[in-house]
């Protein structure tokens, strides 16, 4: 499995809608899987395709603690279906914005569907940071960055940092 490159904003290809994946197929699994090797790599609980340069309908998630067993989820083309009226606010990162966190509202809960690894349809209640890094990373699919839910001040300065990191490796 290869790790892949995550890009990072400012990069204009995070604004991106992404399209909807016509066949599961091995080619599809194995980027799939390739996509999860990087997201444990960066380390993170969650990448879409388009943060690697793909955009297609496609997220990996994992977000089974550090000392737990993995437990990787695939979905693809994923619709939100519901969301809560409740909120919930977490303190979230990115791996396309390195090092930037803050504190985003989101529905506490939501229902969606998906096609999983292998292509069949599933339907997910969501709740907690599944449903928090669910919605984070269909917002990707949607050429939405956490970071977007800020103050344009609060965003600039994000990306500030993000560039002036990314000069430094």
């Amino acid at each position: 499995m290869n790790i892949l490159n995550i890009i990072t904003v400012p990069d204009p290809l995070l604004k991106t809608v992404s399209v909807p994946v016509t066949v599961v197929d091995d080619e599809l699994r194995a980027f799939m899987d390739d996509m999860l090797t990087t997201m444990y790599a960066a380390p993170g609980i969650g990448l879409a395709a388009i943060q690697v340069g793909r955009p297609i309908r496609v997220l990996v998630m994992d977000i089974a603690d550090e000392d737990a067993e993995k437990k990787p989820q695939y979905f693809i083309n994923p619709e939100v279906t519901w969301t809560s009226d409740e909120l919930t606010t977490f303190n979230e990162g990115c791996l396309s914005v390195p090092d930037q966190y803050a504190d985003i509202d989101r529905p506490a809960e939501c229902k969606l569907t998906y096609l999983d690894y292998h292509g069949n349809p599933q339907n997910v209640h969501a709740t907690g940071l599944f449903a928090t890094c669910i919605q984070h990373e269909i917002d990707h699919l949607n050429g939405i960055v956490f970071i977007d839910y800020l103050s344009s001040l609060k965003k600039t300065i994000a990306i500030r940092k993000v560039k002036k990191l990314i000069k430094e490796d």
